[in-house]
This record gives structure tokens, C-alpha cells and sequence, in this order.
């Protein structure tokens, strides 16, 4: 009896990879611009979350900041949409779902935002208005030449 392949997605491969939440991963997802043309599209970030194991409706949700706002995206662990998943880096959580980052990220927008808001408020004391108080005054270049 001949054995029918129903995806192309080698799943021994992915079974080994060993996503877990905290890892930086980068997802290389194929892209169909044109009929039958497809490209290769990186998404690079933190994974949150890692469910239903190695069934085959696994998925794991990958989260990045473009621009200053937080991007999620949700992918098949076995999609044949997904051409590579490459582990970038392996931190040490102690969370399963690290679903907290998504407050954490955005009150530290906040905290910056708010900083760069009191920078620009503040008079700036440091610097000359004019070019008169740039200059010498003539009493402080006589006691200069004469050192």
C-alpha cells in the first residue's frame, strides 16, 4: 500500500525545531504576489506562546515592534506557507505564555513618550541667545594676553 503525502512541510523537521515562548525567532513565510509567484518574507521577534504541542493544529505566536507599535502574527507550525523558522536567540522565561510583555512594551512607550515630552518643556539655559554673550568681554581679553 502506497503512502500519500498531503503536505510538503517535511514534519520530522519541524517537530524537532523546539519553539518555546522567550525564544527570538525568524519566520521566513511565503508571500504569492503574482499567480504562481511567490517571494520570501521575513518576520523576526519574540515568540509569546507555544500551543497544542506537536498536533498538527500547533501554532505559535510571534510578536515584533515596527515603528513603535507592536505587531502579532499567529503561525501553523505545519503550513507549507512557511518556508524556514530559524532560532535567533533562546531566553530564559519563567512564564509558558509571556502574553504580559503586550502591557510591559506599551507603558514603556509611555515612560519614553512622557520623558521626551519634559525634555522639550524645559528652558535651555546652557546655551547663548546671542552673539554678544559669546564674545569676549574686552577686561576678560586683556587679563588673557597678559598670562
Amino acid at each position: 500500500m502506497a503512502t500519500k503525502v498531503i503536505s510538503t512541510v517535511n514534519v520530522a523537521d519541524r517537530k524537532k525545531l523546539d519553539i518555546r515562548a522567550g525564544d527570538t525567532v525568524r519566520v521566513w513565510q511565503k508571500i504569492e504576489e503574482d499567480k504562481g509567484k511567490f517571494r520570501l518574507q521575513a518576520f523576526e521577534g519574540i515568540v509569546l506562546a507555544h500551543k497544542h504541542g506537536l498536533e498538527a493544529g500547533a501554532t505559535f505566536t510571534v510578536r515584533k515592534v515596527v515603528d513603535g507599535v507592536g505587531v502579532e502574527r499567529t503561525f501553523p507550525l505545519f503550513s507549507p506557507m512557511i518556508d524556514e523558522i530559524e532560532t535567533i536567540r533562546r531566553s530564559k522565561v519563567r512564564r509558558a505564555k509571556l502574553y504580559f510583555i503586550r502591557r510591559k512594551a506599551s507603558k514603556e512607550i509611555r515612560h519614553q513618550m512622557r520623558r521626551i515630552m519634559t525634555m522639550k518643556d524645559e528652558p535651555e539655559t546652557d546655551v547663548p541667545a546671542t552673539a554678544a554673550e559669546v564674545a569676549p568681554k574686552p577686561a576678560e581679553a586683556a587679563k588673557v594676553e597678559t598670562k
